[in-house]
């Protein structure tokens, strides 16, 4: 009999009571205790939001959300490896991942990914101190493991890329380019010596204290574009240390906000952006035209979904301005691995229209971009070639 009633009181913690409870079993005071932290977890979709408060004896007030109560008493009623299940179970839901990510413990054991750091940013000014430690060891995880995947190759392709343009006829041994060089001079291969007579030299531009290219980064910080805004951070910082490239980061919301000084770490760079808010578009084009001071050397980024907030005619007169004065202008509706993105039709339509090639790019294929910018190449015959769909 007391195994069959031990059997109704797991059922009655599973069921959940109310409606769903058909065992008739009642619960005693700690076993009711255990039956409210478990229902603030698996009940969250029904109520659409978390309730816990096992103090409370009855009425049918709602209770006060509280989250670190929560923590300690599922330690209290379940082994470590039943608290685990259950917190990587909150995590998955997003309104209450915000929640747990304030306690140090939890952020500690939450997968640091770039979507973590998108919601940290998210959060912002609003993570306590007690946590704001751990969430920048988790930032700073993510950010090295980004930098170690994605920096050589960028700096390898952009560096390249600089060199091609900028060529030597009189190059120094350390400076030659011997590929170029043996492409150019096999009409005057010796086939008695076996050898090429290198009577054109070619070799990579001298290095020089002047930039080359500017590249102006200018990203969209509205909560939709969280996992754009991480890789766009690991970018720009990785383009800063380039000598022969001037990078600036310009992030906007309804607000403008220059973030150049931080490209040196990219950490700071991210714990300075604010996701969340509306979009002007037209704001931080204006702002960009005021910092750009060489505009056929000038390669603008735009990074959004070009969902404007604020004046739209306006901001399509910026767009061709920018054109007209010779700024290479690339518009990316997203950086990240996430697949189609939604954008504003009308808008990229009308900057396809202008020639301004409009595209979602993925971070690994970032860095041909960028090459590919530098050397002038018409992006829309870059993008077909790959296969890569434009839009508008």
């Amino acid at each position: 009999m007391a195994i069959h009633e031990e059997t109704l009181k797991r059922w009655r913690l599973l069921l959940g009571g109310d409606q769903a409870d058909g065992t008739g079993v009642a619960l005693d005071p700690t076993e009711a205790q255990i039956d409210k932290a478990l229902s603030a977890l698996y009940d969250f979709e029904i109520r659409g939001k978390f309730e816990y408060s096992p103090e409370r004896a009855g009425g049918s007030g709602a209770s006060q959300p509280n989250v670190a109560r929560w923590l300690g008493d599922i330690r209290t009623y379940f082994p470590a490896s039943v608290v685990q299940v259950m917190q990587q179970d909150a995590l998955q839901k997003p309104e209450l991942q915000k929640k747990l990510l304030f306690e140090p413990e939890i952020l500690e054991q939450a997968t640091p990914d770039v979507h973590l750091v998108a919601t940290l940013m998210e959060l912002g000014k609003l993570i306590p101190s007690k946590t704001r430690d751990t969430a920048r060891r988790v930032v700073q995880q993510v950010v090295d493991e980004l930098l170690e995947k994605l920096a050589q190759n960028t700096i390898q392709s952009i560096s390249g890329a600089l060199n091609r343009g900028v060529r030597n006829r009189r190059p120094r041994l350390s400076e030659m380019d011997w590929p170029s060089t043996i492409r150019k001079n096999l009409k005057h291969y010796q086939p008695t010596y076996q050898t090429i007579i290198p009577e054109d030299l070619i070799g990579f531009g001298r290095k020089t204290r002047r930039s080359l290219k500017d590249v102006v980064l200018c990203l969209d910080q509205s909560g939709s574009m969280g996992s754009s805004v991480v890789y766009s951070g690991i970018f720009g910082s990785v383009m800063a240390s380039i000598p022969a490239i001037k990078t600036q980061m310009i992030v906007f919301d309804t607000e403008v906000v220059d973030l150049t000084e931080d490209l040196r770490d990219p950490v700071d760079l991210l714990f300075g952006v604010q996701l969340g808010g509306g979009t002007d578009i037209n704001r931080a084009l204006g702002y960009c035209q005021q910092v750009i001071q060489k505009p056929n050397d000038t390669i603008l980024v735009l990074i959004t979904d070009l969902y404007e907030g604020g004046n739209l005619a306006q901001m399509r007169l910026r767009v061709q301005e920018i054109v007209a004065s010779g700024v290479q202008l690339i518009c990316l509706l997203a950086l990240n691995d996430e697949g189609a993105p939604y954008y504003d039709h009308g808008n990229a339509k009308f900057l396809g229209d202008l020639g301004i090639p409009v595209f979602a790019c993925t971070p690994d294929m970032f860095p041909e971009v960028m090459a590919a910018a530098i050397n002038k190449q018409d992006l829309k015959q870059w993008a077909g070639d790959r296969e890569i769909a434009l839009k508008g």
